[in-house]
């Protein structure tokens, strides 16, 4: 509803599809296991046969290790859905940062050399498209300008059916680069907190490995 989360949240959701393919999630031959910690439903039989709660008690990414831990035991499904409504604003970019910089860290497994190689992957694949498309008209170099724009043409494609299931317009797309650099700073910032002993901040408490 509010202006940061018309454009980060549905930007959120595709870079979480793109580190947890649903249908590899979703395939019981492949290994991949993700959650979401907003709206999980596990039957109670098999949760007491994969060990309880207890069994991820130290986990900080509690949903996608919840789904690791039932997936063991069968087929678990991850989607989207229409008629589900969050009771949890994220009234301002703070919100939002603070979600995001407290497990990122943790998702590349407090790896200095995972975490270079993800700023420069969202850099490669976000920034260089509109880059190369200014630069080349900026310069005059119409091949330049039309990989730049092949890309960004791409990108829009890649992410137009999550705008529209969160019923944005078609031209927020072009913002998509902006909100992967936005990301890719939470994503460092997550780090220094871990560095600086403050990673893992949940409800006063700091849990960080």
């Amino acid at each position: 509803k509010t202006r940061w989360e018309r454009w980060l949240v549905p930007a959120f959701v595709y870079f979480f599809q793109k580190l947890y393919p649903f249908a590899w999630v979703n395939d019981p031959a492949n290994g991949m296991a993700a959650a979401a910690g907003g709206c999980a439903l596990v039957r109670r039989d098999a949760l007491a046969r994969a060990g309880g709660l207890a069994a991820i008690s130290d986990a900080l990414i509690d949903d996608c290790a919840l789904a690791r831990l039932i997936k063991r035991q069968g087929a678990i499904c991850l989607g989207l859905a229409e008629t589900t409504f969050s009771i949890r604003p994220h009234d301002g970019l703070k919100d939002i940062w603070t979600m995001v910089a407290r497990t990122a860290f943790t998702q590349l497994h407090y790896s200095p050399v995972l975490l270079a190689a993800a700023v420069a992957g969202m850099a490669v694949i976000y920034m260089v498209p509109p880059t190369a498309l200014a630069g080349g008209l900026l310069i005059g170099e119409n091949s330049l300008a039309g990989l730049g724009l092949a890309g960004c043409l791409m990108m829009a494609g890649a992410y137009g059916p999550i705008l529209g299931l969160y019923r944005q317009p078609p031209w927020a797309a072009a913002l998509l680069p902006v909100a992967a650099l936005f990301y890719a700073a939470m994503t460092i910032d997550s780090a220094v907190r871990h560095w600086r002993g403050r990673g893992g901040q949940w409800k006063g408490r700091i849990h960080d490995g």
